[in-house]
């Protein structure tokens, strides 16, 4: 997963044809931690995405601006627009996060 890091990478990454999956999180969230311990097959799995991260506390204007109150929250992009949104009381399993996925192809 690559690293998001300033707000032109992101409006540039989610402006694409390509669907975008931005994992929104924060370096002191035990449950960011818990994620990345079972994001890899599912990244794999999910590979029509591509899949970034974006830390929350460094682009506080960004989560404002698409509603993300809590963390992890996965957000899916195509053409600037947010198609999907799971936020973080309904990411906390991998089965949770598949079901999600699932849902968006």
């Amino acid at each position: 997963m690559k690293t998001i890091t300033t707000a032109e990478q992101f409006n540039g990454l989610i402006s694409g044809e390509q669907k975008v999956l931005v994992k929104f999180y924060a370096g002191w969230c035990p449950d960011c931690t818990r994620m990345n311990m079972f994001i890899d097959p599912i990244i794999e799995e999910y590979n029509q995405f591509d899949w970034y991260e974006l830390n929350r506390d460094e682009l506080p204007e960004i989560a404002d601006k698409y509603d993300v109150m809590g963390i992890p929250s996965l957000l899916i992009f195509q053409n600037g627009e947010k198609l999907a949104h799971l936020h973080s009381a309904n990411a906390k399993t991998p089965q949770q996060v598949t079901e999600f996925l699932a849902a968006q192809q």
